[in-house]
């Protein structure tokens, strides 16, 4: 009886184990599962990191699309970010006309009969500068991809987009501004006395001054630097660092 109970025991086990051929598809299955899984989760990682790299566009990378729109919304200004989605409104003040307004890359300024603002991509808010009582409203601003420069007879202004800050540097009574220039990423402002190298990375006007009765032949702004060619010198500002540097130039004899 033992043995009948044995072999029947044994009889029910067999006849649950599947089929080696069975079993061979079960685990082909299953393995062309993970495969499957794995595959999807490469190709998204690979997507991902596509994604991040087109999202991580390096600083100095030249030219920018226009990734700001500035416009009047009856009394409102509106800044429309195209990357993170969001808008920044600011309230005309009483009375308050917008005389010039534009937009390009990462920046917009508007200029009123009152006030500078500037705003930029990711910024929190417009920014502003009053007017001082001695000053004439400036006819335009030069706008770069990540920089903005607006000029007075009393004040230099520059706006970074990196920053969202709008600075400024003072022009002195007697001083004049002969040049102004942008590029995708930097700015500068030549008066008779100095020049005035705007870096929308470091954020803030670094200044060299001019030799006596030195006189300017050229202005260049490219995309990250400002060459300025004077009858004795070569002068260079380089806006991730925020310096000038020099070359002296022979003398005719």
């Amino acid at each position: 009886m033992r043995g009948v109970g044995s072999t029947q025991r044994v009889a029910r086990v067999t006849d649950r184990t599947p089929s080696l051929a069975a079993t061979r598809v079960a685990y082909n299955d299953h393995v062309g599962l993970r495969q499957r899984r794995l595959l999807a989760l490469v190709s998204a990682s690979v997507l991902l990191i596509d994604d991040g790299a087109a999202a991580q566009v390096p600083f100095d990378a030249v030219p920018l699309a226009d990734v700001l729109e500035v416009m009047l919304v009856d009394r409102d200004l509106v800044a429309i970010d195209a990357n993170s989605g969001g808008q920044r409104s600011e309230r005309l003040l009483l009375g308050e006309n917008v005389l010039w307004m534009d937009s390009r890359g990462a920046v917009g300024v508007v200029l009123t009969d009152q006030r500078i603002l500037a705003v930029g991509v990711g910024s929190g808010s417009w920014q502003q500068a009053r007017y001082l009582r001695t000053e004439s409203v400036p006819g335009d601003a030069l706008l770069g991809d990540r920089v903005a420069l607006v000029t007075t007879a009393s004040r230099a202004i520059g706006f970074s987009s990196s920053s969202g800050n709008l600075v400024e540097k003072r022009i002195g009574v007697h001083e004049k501004v002969l040049a102004r220039r942008v590029g995708e990423n930097v700015g500068v402002v030549v008066t008779d006395r100095q020049a005035l190298g705007l870096s929308p990375r470091i954020g803030g006007f670094f200044g060299v001054d001019l030799l006596l009765k030195e006189r300017i032949e050229s202005i260049d702004a490219r995309a990250n630097l400002v060459t300025l060619t004077t009858d004795r010198r070569l002068l260079i500002f380089r806006s991730p660092t925020g310096s000038w540097e020099e070359r002296r130039r022979e003398l005719n004899p």
